[in-house]
Order: structure tokens, then C-alpha cells, then sequence
């Protein structure tokens, strides 16, 4: 048996958010979370009763040993982390929530951080070993953040395709980080190794053009062929494309939105444990969904849902309203 199921690799931050709905510029205080679309991943995995491990870089201050301790208390293994100096700084962002017509707002505090100076030499020589994991997963944020950390993501997926791990890669396309012609292109070397490919449909859209979620999937199997795709499509769910050619389809989970940030992610642990549990992409959508309906009724980004409660969601129980 492989020493962990699935290996997550990326940044992660630290969230600081204003109580309630107060602007920034008003608030006397901060809630503080963490947030990393890897590790919240990887979280989900283990909440699910997976052996998750999270790669990243961080500085070996009391802020990072936060980010690090918070990770490892919901049963992901840190132990890879590279710990840089002191002198490194810590990615923060700021989330000032809001309701419509108010957009919510997303501020990063990320340039030059600890994990934006990862290079492949900083990669543990002997973790990428084919008993090691099943699979690796990643997203384009890694690619985004840094020249280094793109070069390293690339030799993090070669080292797990020579050790005959799956891989896994979420576009997770972000307009603040770099531009759609940019996300296009840099993201392609990773879509082209991976087994399973997760593309929303508004991170298609902007990359590649306007189009409906049927062409858009199809557009991505004939540029990306023998690789499963799927794709999230918001209120309407998700739907996925085997490497035979056939479509499937998943509704939405109607969900009261608490906590919406890392509710793709949640998706994404969700169908990888049933996708690597069941190797059946019809349970793997039901996952996805189920967990990320979970996922919005949680505050914060982890996604820290009880198994048996998702698992009786995807049973068809949805448990709305009631007392346990």
C-alpha cells in the first residue's frame, strides 16, 4: 500500500477577514483562517479518510508554524513542508465578504513569498517514489505565483509520472495572479501530463473563449485526449467527459451558503477519494458535489465535513433542517 493516497502540493496563506460584512476600512478586528486551495484539498481527503500529504514552503516563524499546525490537526501530513528562514515572509490575503449588490473582495498580500521562492532542489529527493502515493495533485495558482514555483510544479509532476503516480490538475484560474493568455499557456504542459484535468467552466471560458459546457468540454477532450475532464458549472453542477466519449452528468446540491471559499476544492477531494476509491466517475461527480454542497455550510476554507453525513448526501439523504 502507498504511504499516502494523495499528495498536494502549493501555498498556502494566511486569511484575515473582517467580522460579519464590515468594509476593511471600517473594521476594529479580523477573523483569521487559512486558506490554500492545495491544502484545503488535502484537508478534504483526510476528513474523508484519506492519507493526505501537503508540499509547500514556509517561513520558519510563528506565523508559518500556524499555518502548518492547522493543516496537520485536521489529519494531513506536513512533515514535507520545507521550512525557509526567518527572514521570509508568509502570503496573506483578505477576504471582505459582502452581500448583493456588493461584491465580496479578495485582496492578496502574496509577492515574494516563502513558498513563491521554491525551486525543484527544495523538493524532498525521496518522496517522489512509486510506493509513495497514488497520486499528486496541483493547480495553476502554483504555476502562477512565481517563475521558481512554476519550474518546480513542473518538476514535481515529472518525478510523480516517472514514480507511475496519477496526476491531478485544477486550472483554478486567478485573474489577480497572472492574465488569461498567460494562464492558457502556462498551464498547458501541466494539462497535457495530467490523468484528470478540472476546469470550471468560467476558468474555460476566460482561456480559451466563450462557449457552452458541452463544446467546452468537448474543446478540452481534443486537446487534452486520453485525459479525464471534468468540469464545475456552478448552480447547474458539474459534468465530466470520459477518455471514451461519454458525458456525464451531475445536478447541483442546493446548499445555504456560509462559507463559499474552497468550495471548488472541496469538489475536487470529493471526486478524487471516490474517483481513487471506487474508480467509477459517476460516484466521483456525486462526491464532488455532495462534498462541496457541505463545504458551503462550513465557515472558512477548509472543508471540514463528516464522512458519514457526505456520504449519506450522495445516498440521496439531505439531512436539511434537522438536529443530529
Amino acid at each position: 500500500m502507498p504511504q499516502y493516497d494523495v499528495l498536494t502540493f502549493g501555498e498556502s496563506m494566511m486569511r484575515l477577514t473582517p467580522p460579519g460584512f464590515l468594509r476593511i476600512e471600517q473594521t476594529r478586528s479580523f477573523d483569521i483562517w487559512v486558506g490554500g486551495t492545495e491544502s484545503n484539498t488535502a484537508v478534504g481527503l483526510a476528513r474523508l479518510g484519506f492519507k493526505a500529504a501537503w508540499l509547500s514552503r514556509l517561513p520558519a516563524t510563528p506565523m508559518g508554524r500556524y499555518i502548518s499546525n492547522r493543516i496537520a490537526q485536521y489529519g494531513v501530513d506536513v512533515r514535507h513542508v520545507v521550512w525557509a528562514d526567518e527572514d521570509e515572509r508568509l502570503g496573506i490575503y483578505f477576504h471582505e465578504k459582502a452581500q448583493t449588490p456588493r461584491a465580496s473582495e479578495i485582496i492578496y498580500d502574496r509577492k515574494d513569498s516563502a513558498m513563491s521562492r521554491m525551486k525543484p532542489k527544495d523538493l524532498p529527493a525521496d518522496l517522489f517514489q512509486p510506493d509513495a502515493a497514488q497520486a499528486l495533485h496541483l493547480t495553476g495558482i502554483t504555476l502562477a505565483i512565481s517563475d521558481s514555483a512554476r519550474y518546480t510544479a513542473q518538476e514535481a509532476l515529472r518525478r510523480a509520472k516517472q514514480a507511475r503516480w496519477r496526476l491531478s490538475f485544477d486550472t483554478n484560474y486567478r485573474s489577480k495572479l497572472w492574465s488569461d493568455a498567460e494562464a492558457a499557456a502556462g498551464c498547458d504542459y501541466a494539462m497535457k501530463m495530467a490523468d484528470v484535468i478540472f476546469c470550471p467552466l468560467g476558468d474555460y471560458q476566460v482561456l480559451y473563449g466563450d462557449a457552452g459546457p458541452r463544446c467546452a468540454l468537448e474543446s478540452l477532450a481534443e486537446k487534452y485526449p486520453e485525459t479525464l475532464i471534468v468540469m464545475t458549472l456552478g448552480a447547474d453542477g458539474a459534468q465530466a467527459l470520459t477518455p471514451e466519449g461519454a458525458i456525464l452528468q451531475q445536478p447541483a446540491i442546493l446548499a445555504g451558503e456560509v462559507g463559499r471559499i474552497g468550495g471548488g476544492d472541496a469538489f475536487t477531494a470529493g471526486f478524487l477519494y471516490a474517483w481513487l476509491t471506487f474508480g467509477d466517475i459517476e460516484a466521483a461527480l456525486k462526491w464532488g458535489v455532495a462534498m462541496s454542497a457541505h463545504k458551503y455550510t462550513i465557515p472558512g476554507d477548509l472543508p471540514l465535513v463528516d464522512r458519514d453525513a457526505v456520504a449519506a448526501l450522495v445516498a440521496g439523504a439531505s439531512g436539511g433542517g434537522l438536529i443530529r
